[in-house]
């Protein structure tokens, strides 16, 4: 056997790295994980690459892949930093922090989430949140998530509470309405610019108006919730809206509602912890924050219960 002056052992920084990498998949992840520069993370790397005399990683961009050498390293040190975790004398209070990785459409993010996020921190002192942005549109969701907000059909096939269950209509600018025709029926929006997204789109209100017309075909077309809340806002268009989305804009009389029209929205968000106690937490506190946020925009609604 051989003596421990005989043996070169890596830094437990260097493992640290390593590991995350491999787990992450990209070493910007594993620095945020860590704390560090993603510099930092390849140049620790490098050193136990350097130390073992082989490579742990293939590079294809920011992907890694682990090399046949670095699948048979990773289990030995997994086990290692398992054995070093275990004992009592490493444990500190911070590491009783939990993180919690949420990701969330830009709009539902901005507009509903982070605004009242202290509610769920003040409660759970001991979770740590991290929030990502996810584009439902174009299918793109950040991997490795503990509760996932999504924008899409109920028929997914995932489990998951509906949120925000309210109806659409259309809002205006009152700088646009001084500008048109009167808008008195739904049929009179012949005479208006109608802002388009493919996240909410038009037919659904216009078959509850009673309106045989088309999708929107002209316009610039915009991929948010939130940019086309603010092109109405600046008075570019009437939009179809979520209350409680647009309730900043609704609040500030900044937007205003059109007709009694309303109806059910193309998709709904709905939210999904994947494992953990703290993921249900999380998706508890926000199912229930939405329903307070659903009376707020109610609320904001009755001002113009008058209007046309």
């Amino acid at each position: 056997m051989a003596s421990l002056g005989d043996l070169r052992f890596p830094s437990i920084d260097g493992l640290r790295a390593f590991e995350a990498a491999a787990r992450l998949s990209t070493f910007e992840r594993a620095a945020d994980e860590l704390a560090v520069t993603a510099s930092a993370v390849s140049k620790r790397v490098a050193a136990v690459e350097a130390l073992i005399g082989a490579p742990l990683f293939t590079r294809s961009g920011k992907a890694l892949q682990l090399t046949a050498a670095g699948r048979e390293y990773l289990q030995q040190v997994r086990d290692a930093l398992d054995l070093l975790a275990a004992m009592p004398q490493h444990r500190r209070a911070a590491q009783q922090v939990q993180r919690l990785r949420v990701t969330a459409p830009p709009t539902f993010a901005r507009q509903v989430l982070v605004p009242r996020l202290q509610g769920f921190t003040d409660a759970h002192p001991e979770i740590e949140l991290e929030i990502v942005l996810s584009i439902p549109f174009l299918a793109l969701q950040p991997a490795d998530t503990d509760v996932e907000v999504r924008h899409g059909d109920a028929r997914g096939g995932r489990d998951g509470k509906a949120l925000l269950l309210e109806r659409v209509r259309p809002v205006a600018a009152p700088a646009l309405l001084a500008r048109l025709p009167p808008l008195r029926t739904p049929a009179d929006l012949r005479h208006a610019p109608l802002l388009r997204t493919p996240i909410e789109p038009w037919t659904p209100w216009f078959r509850a108006a009673g309106l045989d017309w088309p999708e929107p075909g002209s316009g610039t077309r915009l991929v948010d919730l939130g940019l086309t809340l603010e092109a109405a806002a600046a008075g570019q268009g009437v939009a179809l809206a979520r209350p409680s989305l647009a309730l900043p804009w609704l609040r500030a009389g900044a937007l205003v509602p059109l007709f009694g029209v309303q109806a059910t929205p193309a998709a709904q968000y709905f939210v999904a912890p994947c494992s953990g106690e703290a993921a249900t937490a999380f998706a508890d506190w926000l199912a229930a924050t939405c329903v307070q946020v659903q009376h707020e925009a109610a609320a904001a609604l009755e001002r113009f219960s008058g209007a046309a």
